[in-house]
């Protein structure tokens, strides 16, 4: 242990009477205490969220989308689609086909997307763990030749209930214009019946947008046959890493695919919580940094109440260059004890929402998906905060005590 470190241990920890100067360092720590439990249970929450609104997602999104880079559709017998659905690593490989379509419930148009799929479906995403209605029978696509539609439920309440009918789906025919004399020439349409359930991801964009039909009636529809706009994708529990899987897939598609995780699947949505979370750590940083600056007020106080002690030092052989390092480690103790205890608290206090749910959302019980805040403290944003914490004392400590140890040293002369 150096000398400067020694002697500035002693002053922060060996026992003493509590003076002025000793609440000032407290204070000191415990300021920077609570701008690092701020800052950890602050960035666990939006963990927390995004996590819960990933989950909501992973029961429509594959593990794996594919689409074409360019172009709206491609044939679902490509070799390269073809390649990819008998891929090793590849369980369940489902071909889709969206597009917009038309409904006139009550006569009023009702513009959705009709998301066409193959019969295994339900093996590629979670689909059957989002039903609402009548759930006996699950999910079906087709039964004895009749086609059966699955609208997300806020399209169900548009259309009037979850059991909506067997209403006529429109299609406007493709490459031509609308006849204004006879519209009815300009659209394909076929009837599709319901299915008696409704699927509920807590989303809009699926919930109050989409209706899940058979591959076959949309392809029909839309006079498309044998098109596909999409390849969603179920990989083994034992496959390799997601990020190699993806890789060799990209690689099979030969540049004329891409091949989508769940994060670039909802770009948007994720990339604004990641502004969000940034924001909400330069705004708290910057009060971290507010809250080290006490620390140079204790620094200051401490160097004029050690002048005596500094001289002595100085009789001992002690340079400048060591009094300056005796007060800049004192500085730092003070703020490593407030970061470290602000941390533990954080990540209790995280503990405790965690397991009681103290913290809850406004409202009656049930208004929201989840009843109280979700938290996720991440090891990475646990160092984050503590590398933030030591950051923000060093900028508060090392100009303030290299000033006022020269100073001294003048003085003292």
């Amino acid at each position: 242990m150096s000398f400067p470190f020694f002697i500035a241990r002693r002053y922060l920890f060996a026992p003493r009477k509590v003076g002025f100067i000793h609440l000032i360092s407290a204070i000191s720590a415990g300021g920077v205490a609570v701008a690092c439990l701020a800052l950890v249970v602050t960035l666990s929450v939006f963990n927390g969220f995004r996590e819960l609104i990933g989950g909501l997602y992973t029961t429509m999104d594959p593990e794996l989308l594919v689409v074409p880079t360019a172009g709206k559709t491609v044939n679902a017998d490509d070799p390269a689609i073809q390649a990819m659905s008998h891929h090793k690593a590849v369980a369940s490989a489902t071909p889709c086909l969206a597009q917009e379509a038309l409904i006139l419930p009550k006569g009023k148009p009702l513009v959705f997307t009709l998301k066409g799929v193959a019969d295994n479906y339900a093996e590629t995403t979670g689909i059957d763990t989002i039903l609402l209605g009548n759930t006996e029978n699950g999910f079906a696509l087709q039964r004895a030749g009749i086609n059966y539609g699955t609208p997300g439920i806020g399209l169900a309440a548009a259309m009037g209930s979850i059991d909506f009918g067997a209403p006529f789906i429109y299609a406007p025919r493709k490459g031509e214009r609308i006849n204004l004399a006879n519209p009815a020439e300009s659209f394909t349409f076929d009837k599709i019946y319901s299915s008696g359930v409704a699927f509920q991801v807590h989303q809009r964009k699926y919930d109050e947008s989409i209706m899940i039909a058979p591959l076959k009636f949309v392809q029909d529809l839309f006079e498309q046959t044998g098109k596909i706009s999409s390849l969603e994708l179920r990989l083994h529990t034992a496959a390799s890493n997601l990020a190699e899987v993806k890789a060799e897939l990209q690689r099979l598609g030969g540049g004329r695919f891409r091949v989508l995780d769940r994060m670039e699947q909802q770009e948007d949505t994720f990339r604004i919580m990641n502004i969000e979370k940034f924001m909400a750590y330069i705004f708290l940083a910057f009060i971290a940094l507010i809250a080290s600056f006490n620390i140079i007020g204790a620094a200051s106080m401490l160097i004029i109440e050690k002048r005596g002690d500094i001289a002595t030092l100085r009789t001992m052989g002690a340079t400048t260059r060591d009094v300056r390092r005796i007060f800049f480690y004192e500085g730092m103790l003070i703020c490593i004890v407030g970061a470290i205890t602000g941390v533990v608290l954080g990540i209790a206090l995280c503990f405790v929402q965690q397991q009681f749910g103290l913290l809850r959302l406004g409202g009656e019980e049930g208004s929201f998906i989840i009843d109280a805040y979700p938290v996720s403290v991440q090891l990475g944003d646990v160092l984050l905060v503590l590398f933030t914490a030591l950051l923000t004392g060093l900028l508060s400590v090392w100009y303030p005590v290299r000033f006022l140890t020269a100073r001294q040293a003048a003085t003292n002369v």
